[in-house]
């Protein structure tokens, strides 16, 4: 009998104990919340801004009536050239002024070359945000894939406020996700980085160099 066969003889020789229960996420999550202080609308803004600055993300606060207008001082800003976004924003966009809009309205093959090489940066919609960890909640769609969020040097994200939430899992909860969860669900923290190389953190290695989020705040939340 070889060494391997004499191992697995032996673990299906052994008396089979009690299986464990799987833990009580719910329950573990209740306890941490009972411990902490009562969550505010304000305290998860505050603490999402730290996070994302944290992560060399940067923060903007701007309403629904001015983010476009925003979003083209900052394109300006950065020398953006051309802006990769989904058709839903066109309007707000062009009403705003901003030069070298891109719809993303074809399949990816027909322009691989133009995405990827002279598109400076993109526009994408939130699913929310994660106040513990200054965290993006971005789900792709046919409307805003993956790439619009990998592949320009610089991300801008639309993020209300009212959706963000104190940790992964109160999210998960109160948007349902059991019931409603995509192929890819993205959890997006500041910039691309990596340290493969020599141990150096580098930005932009696997994605765009920088993340710009708008958080879309009532009035009297204006800096």
């Amino acid at each position: 009998m070889s060494a391997r066969d004499n191992i697995l003889q032996r673990l299906r020789a052994a008396p089979q104990g009690t299986p464990p229960l799987p833990p009580d996420v719910r329950a573990f999550h209740l306890a941490c919340k009972a411990g902490a202080p009562v969550s505010t609308r304000a305290a998860r803004i505050e603490l999402f801004c730290e996070k994302m600055a944290f992560w060399h993300g940067e923060v903007v606060r701007v309403t629904r009536e001015t983010w476009p207008q925003k979003l083209a001082q900052l394109c300006a800003a950065k020398g953006v050239r051309s802006l990769l976004h989904g058709e839903s924003y066109a309007a707000a966009l062009t009403g705003a002024g901003i030069g070298g809009l891109k719809p993303y309205d074809r399949p990816v093959e027909e322009w691989k070359q133009e995405l990827f090489e002279d598109t400076d940066a993109s526009l994408t919609s939130t699913r929310g945000g994660i106040a513990e960890t200054g965290t993006l909640i971005i789900w792709p769609d046919a409307n805003e894939p993956r790439l619009m969020s990998l592949v320009p040097p610089v991300h801008f994200a639309l993020l209300d406020a009212g959706q963000i939430y104190d940790t992964l899992f109160a999210a998960i909860v109160e948007q349902d996700w059991r019931g409603n969860l995509p192929t890819n669900a993205l959890l997006v923290s500041g910039p691309s980085k990596t340290a493969d190389i020599q141990v150096t953190l580098a930005y932009g290695a696997h994605g765009p160099k920088e993340l710009i989020v708008l958080l879309l705040v009532d009035e009297e939340e204006l800096p």
